[in-house]
């Protein structure tokens, strides 16, 4: 996808949904998007993979601009992922493609925490069919475990997994700051 392209897509996304940011406006965006070359490498990653990345936030001291996937359910091209390298090297047999914080390291993006996750479900329905890994606390990460979150029943839910596992309907929702 060309750049006008991906900012054209960006802004049809931002016009579409601005319940997901009011007080926002889109010149504001496209200016910082447009001096920033590497936000829009990393913002074109989410969109190859899914994420349809869409304006969630604007911190009002720094200006900063945060973007997220708001993708329905967790990118189709970020799934089948254990949780990180450690996980992925300690796997033996049926080794999934790779592991969700890599691939969002190599895609200049950040896992979802915990309260990042919550927040957004604030704005809309998501993961109701799939569930996402989010970023975990280092000392549950140190015994074995990670994050993941979905929606059912009208809730948020999140839960616990042993970083080695992957399923097909999980997969990582990740966040940018512009």
């Amino acid at each position: 996808m060309k750049r006008q392209d991906l900012l054209q897509t960006l802004k049809t996304r931002f016009d579409q949904n601005p319940h997901r940011h009011p007080d926002i406006l889109w010149a504001d965006v496209q200016a910082k998007l447009e001096s920033n070359p590497n936000a829009l490498k990393s913002l074109q990653a989410m969109e190859t993979t899914g994420g349809e990345p869409d304006v969630i936030d604007q911190n009002k001291e720094t200006g900063l601009i945060t973007f997220c996937d708001c993708a329905k359910e967790s990118p189709t091209g970020r799934r089948s992922l254990c949780y990180d390298r450690p996980a992925l090297d300690a796997r033996k047999v049926n080794k999934p493609k790779g592991s969700a914080v890599e691939m969002a390291e190599e895609m200049g993006i950040a896992l979802l925490t915990e309260d990042q996750y919550r927040a957004l479900q604030q704005l809309g329905e998501f993961d109701a069919k799939t569930s996402s890994w989010l970023a975990t606390p280092p000392e549950l990460r140190a015994l074995g475990g990670a994050l993941f979150g979905d929606y059912r029943y009208e809730r948020v839910f999140v839960y616990h997994n042993g970083v080695q596992s992957y399923y097909a309907a999980r997969g990582f929702r990740g966040w940018l700051c512009v």
